[in-house]
């Protein structure tokens, strides 16, 4: 049997310096990285003929560029193949066209202007109702869908208007008492049956649909649906005048090259032409006004194709057609409509909005005539509930008319306004579509028209609310800051619904935290307190209070001053709903974490935060999901970290144990206590320099004591196993060696109870690896490590063994022989006079032992057992579907015995060959990797008193596979 006689003698200092890297003097001259470069062009022209030369001319560029734009000349590829696909684009743009594509551009709606589609969803979770709704439905007609290919064009043109016809004599069928969803679901079926008549070529039918949907917009049965229906049947309309402007745009392509965007009448062909007139005539005949206005609003643009001013022409026009719908609620949609479409196809047209708006003010007296009186009594709908109804349409049409519009335009409809009674409808759209610069400029303007308002119609609370958004967005003169927050609480503080209170509030402390400084805050905070506990109201407020808590920690970010805000931790009190309060929570954590520059020792921060951490991790329970709990650990860990009591180290731990007791249920940050803690211990030894004093070294070990018995109330094998070692370092550095040995004893008694299988990311995984990589790491402690007096020499060590001999290792893995190869170097490490390395103040085994040969002895006694253990598996490896891993752990083992053991030996120099031979012999090894071993050993043979490698290098033979 082989046996590891002696590991080789080491010198580290002089291996350590053979191994630098050589230093070669660097001439820089004008040489700087940050200093542009030359780049050398390349053009190189390859041959067909295999193997033949290539030809390289290189041109020299001295252009200060970057290379890869040298290379390319200055244009992307991409754009060079889209330029070369697209011949209309890629001819120059002349002056005059360029001068006028720019002008369009700067006239365009930008990405500040609020699109329709953003304000769709909010209007219909809005506007809902619970009455019965009813629609008609197209009843398609079965003339002239069987057309022969022979009939004459006369024929068609009959037909269709039969059709059309067909449909103003009620070919449809009235479906009532329908739910609300029912009827959204109906509309829905429209527009596909829109789109599937296109498809299938079916035009007039599609027409037909689009007719019958615009008439239910003169409907105000259910009036306080109508917003929300106004979207549903626009949704349709807009569908079909994209669908009509595409089938006209596909008939004026011209070689498969569409037309540019900004594209002139003059280039459109005489088919498109004519199609496009037929639309409009089509529409022309339609008799009712109202599906006549919106279908050809929905085709508006298709006037591009006739000619350049045909969409200025048609704006007034509609305008116009306007005045003749007498109910005002469906001419102020109708008219939000137009501005809808005038803004997609001609935002530079405003003279047509700016008209819509002001006829609009001229009929505004009609809300409050009879006819509309008489209405609301009928449905049962009270005047301020009407008045909301505008809101969308209004809004919008501000909106459109507001943008990019002057001051002295804003301020004329503002003017305008005034003069209107009974105006807070119009006030409050003006406020919610101006700029919010314009509005906060003129706040106090605006408080008193507000004052001079109406109550009965529109709640003036709305429209203080609709000023506050404006003024979380701008800031108003300074000097009237005070006063515009003393008149609008004024009118806030003496609503009565609860609901109606917390609206206007929320919007309101975001301008009181802007501006003013905590005692302001802290009144505007208790005053929601004493309007929204009687009767649990903050149980129905939630979102509006999470938004008030939300707003106050972005303007007051600094803690010790939010804390000292004596009414905020009773507004977090209202919270009683576990899930909201724990979000609150959290949102509290994000924003310390997020601003906290410095760590902390404040008791007021400590004590409420801690209460926030423990809300927090009381929250958790067995249904809690893993992410929610990483998220809580990282917020709380984010905490623990913050906090220093500077050199009060005893106050440290304190807070550490404290902080325990509290969040006991979360693992991460059980973890991250023991590493602070550990941390801390280490803190105390820079301090004390290693020369501990009795305190200091009570302190230590309570520390030490902390992470003893802390770590097995963890469940994670590996997050122990770990600890246990990180923890016995720590304690092993501040010097105190029997602590130190529990750890160590801990971790060994603990390998056994790793399971072949682990959870790693949610997934199972095999736990060798795991394994391998902690057992790597312990060997290299346990190399500094000094044997126990009452104990036996490497007790550990052994004891460590005796583990791993009886662990039960998966059948097809070699980790076992693996990790006594690792025992081999620590073993040949222990050997050496000096060891590697040492820990500060604490004598190791080459200073306790000082090389004694029954030390030593012991070492050759371990090193022969682990050699025999390690060849006898080599031997159970020799069938055949085993004789690539024999290979690999035969040249792992010579390279063990090549780095660690003495050569001269001749037993130990005739095992290396055996296994350098075994390695090769059934054609397994990597060809180069022998290659590259063997002339490492042949430079090594060059080096002072290493010629016994040079004769080792002539006995191991390099065999090529067969």
């Amino acid at each position: 049997s082989y046996f590891l006689r002696l590991a080789r003698s080491r010198n580290y200092v002089s291996e350590s310096e053979v191994c630098k890297l050589e230093s070669v003097p660097l001439d820089f001259g004008d040489y700087h990285p940050l200093k542009p470069i030359t780049v050398t062009e390349s053009k190189t022209k390859k041959m067909n003929r295999k193997g033949s030369t290539s030809s390289t001319s290189s041109s020299s560029s001295s252009s200060m560029m970057d290379p890869l734009s040298s290379v390319l000349d200055g244009t992307d590829p991409l754009s060079l193949f889209a330029a070369a696909a697209d011949p209309v684009t890629a001819a120059p743009p002349t002056n005059g066209a360029r001068r006028k594509r720019d002008k369009d551009e700067s006239l365009a709606v930008g990405s500040d202007f609020e699109p329709w589609s953003s304000k769709r969803g909010e209007i219909l979770a809005r506007y809902t109702t619970t009455e019965k709704l009813s629609i008609n439905l197209y009843m398609g007609s079965e003339k002239g869908k069987a057309t022969t290919t022979g009939s004459a064009v006369s024929e068609k043109v009959r037909t269709r208007l039969e059709e059309l016809d067909d449909l103003e004599e009620g070919s449809q069928k009235e479906l009532l008492n329908l739910t609300q969803q029912d009827y959204m679901n109906r509309i829905e079926e429209l527009n596909q049956s829109l789109k599937d008549a296109w498809s299938s070529d079916q035009k007039v039918k599609a027409l037909k649909i689009v007719i019958q949907c615009s008439k239910l917009l003169s409907d105000t049965t259910v009036i306080q649906f109508y917003p929300s229906k106004f979207v549903l049947i626009t949704d349709i309309l807009d569908t079909f005048g994209k669908l009509v402007y595409e089938r006209i745009l596909s008939m004026c392509m011209d070689n498969r090259v569409s037309l540019p965007d900004n594209f002139s009448p003059e280039s459109v062909n005489d088919t498109a032409k004519e199609t496009c007139l037929n639309w409009f005539f089509k529409i022309a005949s339609i008799r009712e006004l109202i599906p006549r206005f919106y279908v050809e609003a929905a085709i508006l643009k298709c006037n591009k194709f006739l000619s350049k001013t045909g969409i200025s022409e048609c704006l007034p026009r509609l305008t116009s057609m306007i005045r003749g719908i007498g109910d005002p609620l469906v001419a102020v949609y109708a008219r939000a409509y137009l501005c809808r479409v005038g803004m997609e196809v001609a935002p530079q047209l405003k003279e047509s909005l700016n008209k819509n708006f002001f006829d609009f003010l001229l009929t505004f007296k009609q809300i409050h005539g009879d006819t509309v009186q008489n209405q609301l009594v009928v449905q049962c709908v009270e005047i301020p509930l009407y008045l909301t109804l505008y809101s969308p349409a209004i809004d919008w049409i501000l909106q459109c008319i507001a943008y990019h519009a002057p001051d002295v335009l804003l301020t004329e409809m503002m003017e305008r306004c005034k003069k209107l009674g009974n105006n807070a409808l119009l006030l409050n759209s003006v406020m919610s579509a101006f700029r919010a610069e314009f509005i906060a400029a003129r706040s106090m303007d605006f408080i008193g028209m507000i004052k001079e308002c109406d109550e009965s119609g529109f709640p003036k609370h709305l429209l203080f609310r609709s000023l506050g958004l404006n003024l979380a967005l701008a800031d108003p003169p300074e000097n009237d800051r005070l006063q515009i927050l003393n008149e609008a609480w004024k009118v806030i503080t003496k609503l009565k619904n609860p609901q109606d209170y917390i609206n206007c509030a929320e919007v309101w402390v975001e301008y009181t935290c802007r501006h003013f400084t905590k005692r302001e805050v802290n009144t505007v905070l208790a005053d929601v307190i004493k309007h929204m506990t009687p009767d649990r109201a903050f149980e129905d407020a939630y979102p509006q209070l999470q938004s008030i808590i939300q707003k106050v920690i972005t303007y007051i970010y600094d803690f010790a001053l939010l804390f000292s805000v004596e009414k905020f931790l009773p507004f977090l009190d209202m919270f009683q709903k576990e899930s909201v309060r724990v979000e609150v929570c959290k949102c509290i954590m994000e924003s310390f974490i997020k601003h906290q520059q410095e760590s902390t020792k404040d008791p007021v921060i400590l004590n409420a935060l801690l209460h926030i951490c423990k809300t927090m991790h009381d929250s958790v329970n067995a249904l809690t999901l893993e992410d929610e709990k990483r998220m809580l650990a990282a917020l709380i860990n984010g905490f623990i970290k913050m906090v220093s009591f500077g050199r009060d180290f005893e106050q440290q731990l304190s807070f550490y144990v404290e902080a325990r007791s509290m969040f006991c249920n979360l693992e991460p940050v059980l973890v991250q206590l023991i590493h602070s803690v550990n941390q801390l211990a280490m803190e105390t030894r820079r301090v004390m320099k290693g020369n501990h004093s009795r305190k200091t070294a009570a302190f230590v070990r309570a520390c030490v004591a902390f992470c003893f018995i802390t770590i097995p109330s963890l469940s994670s094998i590996f997050t122990r196993l770990n600890l246990y070692l990180h923890s016995g370092q720590v304690a092993l550095a501040n010097q105190c060696l029997s602590q130190a040995d529990a750890f160590f004893k801990a971790a060994v008694s603990l390998v056994p109870e790793v399971p072949k299988m682990i959870s790693v990311d949610g997934k199972m995984r095999p736990s060798d690896a795991f394994l391998l990589e902690f057992l790597c790491n312990f060997f290299s402690t346990l190399l500094v490590v000094p044997d126990h007096p009452e104990q036996g020499v490497l007790f550990l060590v052994r004891g460590l063994l005796n583990v791993i001999q009886d662990y039960t290792w998966e059948d097809n893995s070699d980790d076992k022989v693996r990790i006594y190869t690792n025992v081999l170097h620590l073993l040949s490490a222990m050997t050496q006079e000096a060891f590697i390395y040492h820990v500060d103040k604490v004598d190791s085994n080459d200073a306790l032992y000082g090389g004694d040969s029954k030390f030593l002895a012991e070492i050759n006694k371990l090193s022969e057992t682990v050699v025999s253990q390690i060849l006898d598996h080599l031997k159970t490896l020799g069938k055949e579907e085993t004789l690539k891993r024999q290979s690999q752990l035969a040249l792992y083992f010579f390279n063990t015995i090549l780095a660690h053991g003495d050569l001269r030996n001749n037993r130990l120099n005739q095992l290396s060959v055996n296994l350098w031979n075994l390695a090769q012999k059934h054609g397994f090894a990597d060809t180069k990797t022998m290659v590259k071993t063997l002339e490492y050993i042949k430079r090594r043979g060059k080096q002072p008193e290493m010629s016994h490698f040079t004769d080792l290098a002539l006995r191991l033979p390099l065999q090529s596979r067969t």
